[in-house]
């Protein structure tokens, strides 16, 4: 065996001694991301001799870095360091490996254990700590259920209706003066430090054919700003106009709580701190991650993905419910007082991140959820909608529409659709609301998703790379708690789609929602802006030329008075 020469081992010593307290927590957490075993190695010397070894390397964080830690570690722990550790290591993976196994044969799962008699140790405690980490007979009855619907009690006959007049508006047709009301009293709260936002942000731009973080994609403005940065400095000038506005003398914080995925968290955590968390306090942006659930073969089995993990998936941007618990969001928002909060999509560049009319209209009407919509653009829009189904709030996808339903006009507004609330994916929720999601979280239902999934055959041993979809992806939707409410405790405020709302889910030259019309969206926005404050755009028959106006400079077409009489011949933009 190799051990440190007793000099080396004082130097390591002394390195590691001298680091911050805080330098030990960064251990810990990259530890425990490696492999779980460092915790037990839980003698004094093993203890000692893994963090000394491994915190001399913590001084930065480049891919070099992380690799020296890796092969430390995977070194350290093949070294027969302490021979009291070596038999902890064995006996626990032992004593939780037969129970566990007999978990699986019961359920009829026992294919996930065809090779472990031919893993390592350390193989072995990563396969047990993975299928430790699921309630099996959960997962069996998401299966079942999924696999084996119950039929409907409504037998396909469900109520479906607009959502009453009472629990809706409209920014399109509102008063001024009820807009500005629930302005001043977001702007409000929000001087309180009393609001957070919620960003889903799981995905990655497969589909831009990109493999980072959809988040970090840049659509093409002038500036090459991602969506991140636009996002990030919205909150940024908030924080400042409810500062300015309300006369606080002390910081105005709007916590920022980013879900990630497997795929996407340490991109994510780089991208934020290359770019200096868009001015925003570190403290005060939480990156998350959310949970993931085994993939389904059609036979109802679940999958390997290599002979000592499963395949797996995230579970959806529902499963924000159940990372906000397993995360500490909750505790972290309840320790800063939250009262109200905000949940959005990462995709939409238009986003008002935390919104002082949302939040105010939201509180307003003292409701758990609210959400908003923008006016469907024709009947035949693939888009889901928000309505009234059974009597409870509910988002249906266009398919559960017939085309009639769907093409019915509203008797009592002309020249507007009936089911016209079109779901973009950005909600309220009352922190009282959040706080019961372990009373709830059970009864969510997942959906399907038919997939092709590549995996191990536990005949063959063989990588598989399907050619049609051979399994089923489990995931969960975030409106799917909206149905567990009264009406009396839902909202929805209908926003202006040119305003709010332009998605990228496209490749690049797909003509709708892809790149270029999200810039256009965003410089068509700037024009709008500029032209209200008085500029004036020469040279321009066919409205082309537009205007990025910096988030830094206005969140919403406020304080551009010093454009008044400025003439802008080409696209531009101001920062």
């Amino acid at each position: 065996m190799i051990y440190p020469s007793a000099h080396r081992w004082a130097c390591l010593r002394t390195a590691g001694t001298n680091y911050t307290r805080k330098c030990a927590v960064l251990l810990v957490s990259r530890l425990t991301s490696l492999n779980p075993t460092y915790f037990l190695y839980n003698t004094r010397t093993g203890v000692q001799l893994l963090h000394n070894l491994l915190i001399v390397f913590l001084d930065t964080y480049t891919p070099v870095t992380n690799l020296k830690i890796l092969q430390i570690y995977m070194s350290i722990s093949a070294m027969d360091v302490n021979q009291d550790a070596k038999i902890k290591l064995q006996d626990d993976y032992e004593h939780d490996y037969e129970p566990l196994k007999r978990k699986y044969v019961e359920a009829n799962q026992e294919q996930v254990f065809t090779f472990y008699d031919s893993l390592s140790t350390i193989e072995k405690k990563k396969l047990i700590s993975q299928l430790s980490s699921f309630d099996l007979s959960n997962i069996n009855q998401i299966v079942d259920r999924t696999l084996h619907p119950p039929k409907s009690e409504q037998n396909g006959n469900d109520c479906l209706q607009p959502l009453p007049d009472s629990v809706t508006a409209s920014i399109i047709d509102s008063k001024t003066e009820d807009i500005e009301k629930w302005h001043d009293l977001g702007l409000n709260l929000i001087a309180q430090n009393q609001v957070a936002v919620v960003l889903m942000a799981g995905g990655q731009g497969t589909r831009l054919g990109s493999s980072a973080p959809k988040g970090c994609f840049d659509i093409g403005l002038p500036s090459g700003k991602s969506l991140f940065q636009l996002q990030g400095e919205r909150i940024k000038k908030m924080q400042d106009l409810a500062k300015k506005t309300s006369g606080s003398t002390s910081e105005v914080v709007i916590p920022w709580y980013t879900m990630t995925s497997g795929p996407t968290r340490e991109a994510t955590r780089k991208f934020f701190e290359d770019h200096d968390y868009f001015g925003l306090e570190k403290e005060n942006v939480i990156i998350f991650e959310q949970g993931v659930l085994p993939c389904i073969s059609n036979e109802g089995k679940i999958l390997l993905e290599s002979k000592s993990q499963l395949a797996v998936a995230p579970d959806g941007n529902g499963g924000i419910y159940q990372a906000m618990i397993s995360s500490n969001i909750l505790t972290d928002m309840r320790k800063r007082g939250i009262k109200h909060i905000q949940a959005y999509c990462v995709d939409n560049c238009l986003v008002k991140v935390a919104d002082p009319v949302f939040i105010g209209f939201s509180a307003s009407k003292m409701v758990d959820i609210a959400t908003k919509a923008v006016r469907k653009r024709n009947a035949g829009e693939s888009v889901g909608l928000i309505v009234s189904k059974n009597g409870k709030p509910d988002v249906i996808e266009y398919s559960e529409m017939d085309h009639e339903t769907a093409a019915a006009m509203d008797p009592h507004h002309p020249g507007v659709l009936k089911f016209r609330a079109a779901n973009i994916v950005n909600h309220y929720y009352s922190f009282s609301f959040l706080e019961t999601i372990p009373n709830w979280l059970h009864r969510l239902p997942h959906h399907i998703a038919r997939k092709k999934i590549p995996y191990l055959d536990t005949k063959t041993g063989i990588q598989v790379q399907p050619q049609k979809p051979n399994g089923i992806k489990l995931e969960q939707f975030v409106f799917d708690c909206f149905p567990m409410l009264d009406l009396s405790k839902f909202a929805c405020l209908e926003v202006k789609r040119e305003d709010e709302f332009s998605p990228l889910k496209n490749a690049k030259g797909a003509g709708e929602d892809d790149a270029d019309t999200s810039k256009r969206d965003i410089l068509q926005q700037g024009r709008r802006w500029a032209q209200a404050a008085g500029a004036i755009f020469g040279n321009d028959s066919n409205n082309s030329a537009g205007l990025e106006i910096s988030p830094l400079v206005s969140y919403a077409g406020e304080g551009l008075e010093f454009l008044k009489g400025k003439t802008i011949t080409t696209s531009a933009i101001l920062k």
